[in-house]
């Protein structure tokens, strides 16, 4: 069935990227005092956060956090935050590692929670995608894997429709005919 999807990211670039933000993360974090954190939003991007500390060369902290805003293939536009972590990161550099950033909300949402509920010394942003052009918010993203020009709803890879695809190791352009399967496997 691969051969038939449009692959927007194959399993040897993720990795290639994973390695390339390792060795640069590793540099930029050497001469942290603090052990840094790298807080995985969940549920998206939890196969990256995995790939990406395999690759990080020093001591690092790991959490999650679990925001929402989409139902199927349309954001809500209403965060909802579903599972908040239990570290204390007041003074600590924080990696937030995400799957796509799109128009900014959710990560100006998590960005804005944890300056004002924690204080951290910085926050670094990691996407996996960033799908610049439905920006609705102001957001730097530091680590880029990939930046996309059209919407497209992408699958694989820890990104998911309604939990499924989530397991597939590319990310890959959802067909209309792949969402009506889907439909009819959640009916089941």
């Amino acid at each position: 069935m691969k051969e038939n999807r449009e692959i927007v990211l194959s399993e040897q670039e993720i990795q290639d990227i994973c390695k390339d933000f390792g060795k640069r993360l590793t540099e930029e974090l050497k001469n942290e005092e603090k052990t840094p954190l790298f807080l995985g939003v969940m549920k998206g991007a939890l196969n990256f956060m995995f790939d990406l500390i395999k690759r990080i060369d020093r001591p690092i902290y790991t959490d999650f956090i679990q925001i929402s805003s989409y139902a199927g293939v349309q954001s809500t536009g209403k965060i909802n935050l579903k599972k908040d972590f239990d570290m204390d990161i007041k003074d600590r550099t924080v990696v937030v590692v995400e799957d796509v950033v799109d128009t900014g909300i959710s990560m100006k949402y998590l960005i804005d929670h944890l300056n004002e509920n924690y204080q951290p010394k910085r926050i670094i942003i990691c996407a996996l995608f960033d799908k610049e052009y439905a920006r609705c918010e102001d957001i730097k993203i530091d680590y880029c894997g990939k930046v996309l020009k059209e919407n497209s709803f992408l699958v694989g890879y820890g990104l998911d429709y309604n939990e499924l695809e989530r397991n597939v190791p590319y990310v890959y352009i959802a067909k209309p005919e792949d969402i009506d399967r889907w439909n009819e496997e959640i009916q089941k």
